[in-house]
């Protein structure tokens, strides 16, 4: 099942039980899956085609324990995943960012791993496979940095030398490192999941403006910024691209500036299932301010 943010409730229920990052094509989720019929998987994933190849894979095999977030893994773990939930978290050849200076872009860094000692239940472990001795040398450093870990470094299993990438180094003769990660501690402070807001919006009077042209507008706030893109006309009103980065989490949505029953309804749109979140609020605040300054009045604030 594809989760679509604004249609699901912050965390999941049931609760996921194991957590696999960048699934690429699927195949080793879907083997999991039929291998562990009850367990609840979730998968993440950034790339949008592998998310389409593997949601392909996943109807046509039947497989039906499988959640499959587009996004970030940091914002799956923190607003997904319940509190002490994960038995087990699967992470298989992920980008190793080789550069020194990239670093700061390795999934498993110690603020991670202090996270994820949040999510994981007791005894809860990570997987990690690699082709990059240095990217497995620098995630026990990180873990045992934190604290939070006690590391063992077996020989892979099976079951990870069947993936997408497993099977193409393993044919150019590269070598693999594994190392499982299980929880002995957990990190005292607070994770909770990102606020959400009611749908933001504002009922304003008057006519709305002719939009020839609109200038790409960048909109600050705390935690990130929204860029409002570009305007589209539609019969009876406009909308208007959005771009919002905030922590973890990445959205393009629409908000929309029409008439309604009760006077010009300007707010986000509903296309796409979009979560309503303090950068949507902030990107909607300055259409109507925007508006305000175009002659429009505000009967109502609701954001």
């Amino acid at each position: 099942m594809l989760i679509r943010l604004g249609d699901v409730e912050f965390p999941l229920q049931p609760a996921p039980e194991v957590l696999e990052v960048g699934f690429g094509d699927g195949r080793f989720t879907a083997e999991l899956a039929r291998l562990h019929p009850t367990w609840r998987i979730l998968g993440v994933e950034v790339s949008a085609a592998s998310v389409a190849r593997a949601l392909r894979r996943f109807r046509r095999e039947g497989i039906a324990n499988v959640w499959v977030y587009h996004g970030q893994a940091a914002f799956a773990l923190r607003n997904l995943v319940a509190p002490r939930s994960l038995g087990r978290v699967y992470v298989n050849f992920p980008d190793p960012w080789p550069k020194t200076k990239h670093e700061g872009n390795r999934l498993l860094r110690r603020g991670f791993f202090r996270r994820l000692s949040t999510r994981l239940a007791e005894g809860g472990e990570l997987w990690l496979i690699t082709d990059h001795e240095g990217y497995w040398r620098y995630a026990q450093a990180e873990a045992a940095a934190s604290g939070l870990f006690e590391v063992d470094t077996p020989p892979p299993p099976p079951c990870l030398l069947t993936t997408k990438y497993a099977l193409k180094w393993k044919e150019a003769g590269r070598s693999f490192y594994h190392a499982v990660f299980r929880k002995r501690a957990e990190d005292p402070a607070p994770w909770p999941p990102l606020p959400r807001c009611p749908m933001p919006h504002a009922l304003m009077s008057g006519k709305l403006p002719e939009l020839g042209t609109f200038e790409k507008t960048v909109v600050r706030f705390e935690g990130g910024t929204a860029v409002l893109l570009e305007v589209a006309a539609f019969p009876g009103g406009y909308y208007f691209l959005t771009h919002v980065e905030e922590e973890d989490l990445v959205q393009d949505v629409l908000l929309e500036a029409r008439a309604s029953t009760h006077g010009l309804y300007v707010g986000l749109s509903r296309f796409g299932a979009p979560l309503a979140t303090p950068g949507v609020r902030a990107a909607v605040a300055w259409l109507v301010g925007f508006l305000e300054g175009q002659g429009l009045g505000v009967l109502q604030r609701s954001y």
